[in-house]
């Protein structure tokens, strides 16, 4: 708590965000564009930070470490973990002001080390406005923009398929399936690249979409599908995979809805 009032901390998020009162302009409204940044090696890129609220805003800005859950929510961690490149990268400046309805450009600059795996390594830089008072209370904002170094060499696409399994909160049933991603680079699990078709005796197939997520290389995470039709009891469930350049992974499971 400070002195005068409470301090309400917005969680870390990876897109545009906004702070304040729900009438007219918000006090705090900072942008951040582009909010996902890839560099192919040592290399440059620059972020413009937007103000649309009422009042100037103070930002801090430090590097970290970026990790995704086992349901692909975003996370910052601590530096020296494998495949970060939090300690390659430059960012300037590292304290800045942006006016009302005004911008400033921050600058990321990656150098790679002499000796580096190849495939995506990836960090957060980390925005945090310094705390203003609204109705009472002291608010402060703290959004990630994720950066992507891809290292030069051979590039490695593998997904392992494990469990399938089902979860039913209340009336929904959520099939989950634990994928790992072998591979050295981050692999974008969309709705169109990921298929899952259940089959019954006699009852024909049902088709189901996932939800999309991402997967960071060498880390394993849960692919979700909701299922809402008629099928009961025992049936068969495939799954299949698209990589890119043609590459599926497939498997098939036993299992009861």
């Amino acid at each position: 708590m400070t002195r005068a009032a409470g301090i309400a901390v917005a969680s870390l998020v990876l897109v545009p965000a906004a702070a304040g009162t729900s009438m007219g302009r918000p006090s705090i409204a900072l942008t951040a564009s582009p909010a996902r940044v890839t560099l192919l090696g040592s290399g440059r890129a620059t972020v413009q930070l937007s103000n649309r609220g009422s009042r100037p805003v103070v930002v801090d800005v430090v590097r970290a470490g970026f990790a995704l859950d086992l349901r692909g929510r975003p996370k910052i961690v601590s530096e020296g973990r494998a495949r970060a490149a939090d300690r390659w990268l430059t960012i300037l400046p590292r304290r800045l002001v942006v006016r009302s309805r005004g911008s400033a450009p921050l600058t990321i600059t990656a150098k790679l080390p002499r000796r580096v795996e190849p495939g995506d390594h990836d960090a957060l830089v980390v925005l945090t406005t310094r705390p203003q008072l609204a109705g009472g209370v002291a608010i402060r904002m703290r959004l990630g923009v994720r950066v992507v170094v891809r290292a030069p060499g051979a590039i490695v696409r593998r997904l392992d398929l494990r469990e399938l399994r089902v979860r039913r909160p209340g009336r929904l049933r959520v099939l989950e399936l634990l994928v790992v991603n072998r591979g050295n680079v981050t692999e974008s699990l969309r709705r169109s690249r990921v298929e899952l078709t259940l089959r019954q005796p006699g009852h024909g197939q049902s088709r189901v979409r996932s939800a999309t997520r991402e997967l960071r290389p060498g880390t394993r995470g849960i692919v979700q599908f909701v299922y809402r039709g008629r099928l009961r009891g025992g049936v068969t469930a495939d799954v299949a995979v698209a990589l890119e350049r043609g590459a599926v992974s497939r498997r098939s499971y036993r299992l009861r809805l």
